[in-house]
């Protein structure tokens, strides 16, 4: 059985990673269903549960390195980019009057974020005067009605950790948003969608989809992957597969980046959002075997986020007793039938050769360079450690002599969603068979390693 096959059925069987996911207070986790949405949870709901805030504040006892990290930044009230976020953050694990005060002061001057208006509001609240308490309540009501046509990932997101944080304090606008949320924009068109195979979901969604999971199972006991399984269940491998293989070195600490059809410099705030998307999934599901191996993934310290934007991520969401497996033991191969996308890596060293494909564009990394490929092209098959990959035409005719390891071969640039006829075989015996692509125009197939045989694809007949 081929690595990948191997890797779908340790997905599958018997329910991947969401088998046996539980809330954060140990009970079974409910799908979602059609009934009002209720938060039950007290000050401080978002993202410090009582386990987690423990956890945070062990690790202040014992100054590790992330919290000697966030201190610096804040005790020295230092500028920072999100600075209510740490400061708030920063008073709720260390109880310093002073950092929440100034979380306070900004959430009643100068603050329009959304996001971090929630979070002073949720984790300052034992610092609040009642007349701030009104005064923020009603720029937190103004900012979700200014925000309430804007339906991407991140706005529903920051309106969700609002209608969370609010849910006592006013009788019905909170419990409205959170069933808009559930049942309207997830349940009814983000859910399917990904169901249908629908690119919804953008690489760079990822943090915010996981604080937006966060907030509504953490505080309702709903865990939206339910409605969505064969999505989450291929989502973090994938994640960690659609890095480039080198390091970006940046001014406080190295970088991976995801992969992109951006040109330019990479953005190194969402390569650090990224990172602590990686985080939130493991805190997530912890028990999940592809969470292990994130883990796994996630502690190189040279990776550690240093600066003003990413030391609260990395303080909020690192957990440094959960254990990890090795990131080495993953397939080089991750193939998303439902989306029409492909990453392949010859090796997991930073050096390693890289091909992807993603966003109806193809890629392939060599010797640390990016180079855009032309799947119409005529062009050589590539040759990596787990697969032969081809295109323009050899992607219709070609011979192949895999070699130890190499029983896959991967084809691209055929119609998306088309029958095709495969003859695959040697002198002596030849094999037809007919094959589906995926909706990018990827077809998968599985060689025997060590043995020579010719590939013929042509186009099946349409029916009549």
């Amino acid at each position: 059985m081929s690595r990948v096959a191997v890797w779908a059925l340790l997905l599958t069987s018997p329910w991947g990673g969401l088998a046996g996911a539980q809330t954060s207070g140990g009970e079974p986790a409910r799908a979602a269903v059609n009934e009002p949405v209720a938060v039950f949870t007290e000050h401080p709901r978002l993202f410090l549960r009582p386990a987690h805030l423990r956890m945070l504040r062990r690790e202040r006892e014992r100054d590790s390195p992330r919290w000697q990290q966030l201190a610096a930044w804040v005790s020295q009230n230092a500028p920072m980019p999100e600075s209510a976020f740490a400061q708030a953050l920063y008073y709720q694990v260390a109880g310093d009057n002073a950092a929440g005060r100034r979380a306070v002061a900004w959430a009643l001057g100068p603050g329009s974020d959304l996001r971090q208006l929630a979070l002073v509001f949720d984790w300052c609240q034992d610092l609040l005067h009642e007349n701030e308490r009104r005064s923020l309540i009603a720029r937190l009501q103004q900012r979700l009605a200014e925000t309430a046509a804007d339906d991407s990932i991140a706005a529903v997101r920051s309106r969700t950790l609002a209608a969370v944080a609010l849910y006592d304090d006013l009788p019905d606008m909170p419990n409205r948003e959170l069933d808009h949320v559930v049942h309207v924009w997830w349940e009814g068109k983000i859910a399917p969608a990904l169901n249908a195979g629908r690119d919804v979901v953008a690489r760079d969604d990822a943090y915010p989809l996981w604080e937006l999971l966060h907030a509504i199972r953490d505080n309702t006991n709903l865990d939206l992957r339910e409605s969505a399984r064969a999505f989450f269940q291929e989502f973090p491998i994938e994640h960690l597969l659609s890095y480039y293989p080198a390091a970006f070195r940046g001014p406080d600490n190295d970088y991976r980046i995801g992969a992109t059809t951006d040109s330019g410099e990479p953005n190194l705030r969402q390569a650090a959002l990224s990172r602590a998307a990686e985080f939130c999934m493991v805190a997530y599901d912890d028990n999940a075997e592809e969470s292990q191996y994130l883990q796994g993934w996630l502690t190189h310290d040279r990776y550690m986020l240093r600066d003003a934007f990413g030391a609260p991520y990395e303080f909020l969401w690192a957990n440094p007793y959960q254990p990890g497996l090795s990131f080495m033991r993953v397939p080089l191969i991750d193939h998303n039938a439902t989306f029409g996308r492909l990453f392949v890596r010859s090796s997991w060293d930073d050096d390693a050769a890289w091909f992807g494909y993603f966003d109806g564009a193809a890629q392939l990394v060599r010797d640390g360079q990016r180079l855009p490929v032309d799947l119409q092209a005529a062009a050589a098959p590539l040759s990596m450690a787990s697969a032969v990959i081809a295109w323009g035409a050899a992607a219709r005719r070609l011979r192949v002599h895999p070699g130890e390891g190499q029983d896959t071969l991967i084809l691209l640039g055929l119609a998306p969603s088309r029958t095709y006829q495969v003859q695959i075989g040697d002198e002596k015996k030849v094999k037809t068979s007919k094959e589906v692509t995926d909706p990018g125009g990827i077809l998968v197939l599985h060689l025997q390693p060590g043995k020579e045989v010719g590939v013929r694809v042509a186009a099946a007949p349409r029916a009549q």
